[in-house]
């Protein structure tokens, strides 16, 4: 596709003005193709939303626990929370600018093109991509932002002019160089490789902090990675703090194994490990505002999970919390409708997550604290000291 044949309208997501450019540009000008900034999944959200169409509303919390999973559905959920909150006090949803672009394309008899990379791919490569301090920068951020006003969304058609803008994406990069690139730069070449293969006129209806970028990757096509690798998801490579995960889990096992074998009594000390352990993590979810029998399980399953690098005992504690509360979809949007602490406090998905951290928090700090009270004894006696 020539770039003469190519019109880019950079949009606030949840502006009202933006909802009207879009519309106007689009029965204006009757392009061939109207492409948007959006993957097939949200396009469906979006649509389901409009005509009221329910959804699954049961959260699979035990998928949520696994791996990345977690962390991931916090980014996400977060991401939705602000942009809503934003929506919510200029009076438009987030999103409608592009279900008015579609619509304004069915009115012109345009074919739409969804020219984003899918959400899910996005967010797993920004989490593999970002470092460990990154990511609690990003949990302090979010934290933070509950214990401060809403200061800066008074003139949403503001983050549109380029001064504030630059300023937004600057400080984002700050924040997570590595989450950028993949959130904003890898998009940019992504949505460019897309529009470069699209024939006739377009009209395209993206962010506006990816207007410019998408120009620049266009111009120099030659420097656009190939699409298989954009969507590529990479093992994630070993890291120190990985080491130090299946390190420390293993040294417990074969000191205490060790011992065993050379006829050190090791009752005293595996009590100690199950007292630390499950002590902790019980105290830390119970902190947390957990129910009973989830802090019980946290108990039960710290002293094994502290020796499991891929099992922790908040996942297990969250899972019964998630059974006795019961959580929905509901509960995730309605983070959107809180205004206090008070309002999360009430919410169970919040509750629920809550609870996952104080016990494994609580495990962590046990483990810990086993080290030169359990762990150090053990092989002092194993060197005969």
């Amino acid at each position: 596709m020539a770039p003469d044949n190519l019109k880019i309208i950079g949009t606030a997501h949840v502006s009202e003005k933006s909802v009207e450019e879009v519309r106007n540009t689009i029965l204006e000008s009757k392009p061939d193709v109207v492409a948007v900034e959006l993957d097939a999944a949200r396009y469906q959200n979006l649509l389901n939303e409009k005509n009221g169409v329910q959804t699954d509303k049961e959260i699979k919390i035990r998928e949520i626990l696994k791996g990345n999973n977690l962390t991931m559905f916090l980014v996400s959920g977060f991401l939705s929370y602000f942009q809503k909150k934003i929506g919510e006090e200029v009076g438009v949803k987030p999103g409608s600018e592009m279900l008015a672009a579609a619509e304004a394309a069915q009115e012109a008899g345009a074919r739409v093109a969804l020219i984003d990379r899918d959400i899910q791919i996005t967010l797993k490569r920004a989490l593999n991509h970002m470092t460990f301090w990154e990511k609690a920068k990003f949990v302090y951020s979010i934290i933070a932002s509950f214990f401060t006003d809403d200061e800066a969304i008074e003139d949403i058609e503001s983050i549109k002019e380029g001064d504030a803008l630059e300023e937004v994406m600057g400080y984002f990069q700050e924040m997570s160089p590595h989450a950028y690139e993949v959130l904003v730069k890898e998009r940019d070449a992504y949505m460019a490789r897309m529009l470069l293969d699209l024939d006739g006129d377009v009209v395209a209806v993206v962010g506006a902090g990816h207007k410019e970028g998408i120009r620049e990757k266009m111009e120099h096509p030659e420097e656009i990675p190939p699409l298989h690798q954009l969507l590529e998801l990479k093992k994630q490579k070993i890291t120190v703090t990985n080491v130090i995960l299946f390190a420390l889990p293993a040294s417990f096992i074969i000191i205490f194994a060790a011992a065993l074998i050379n006829g050190i009594n090791i009752q005293g000390g595996l009590l100690y490990f199950v007292l630390l352990t499950g002590g902790l993590a019980f105290l830390g979810s119970l902190l947390a505002g957990s129910k009973i029998p989830s802090a019980i399980t946290a108990f039960l399953v710290a002293p094994i999970t502290s020796i499991h690098p891929l099992l922790a005992a908040g996942w297990f504690a969250g899972i019964v919390e998630a059974k006795l509360r019961g959580v929905s979809m509901d509960d995730l949007s309605d983070l959107s409708k809180t205004e206090s602490l008070r309002d999360l406090w009430n919410n169970n998905l919040f509750r629920i997550l809550l609870v996952v951290v104080g016990a494994n928090i609580g495990c962590s700090i046990g483990t810990f604290l086993s080290i030169p009270n359990v762990l150090l004894p053990l092989i002092n006696q194993l060197m005969g000291l």
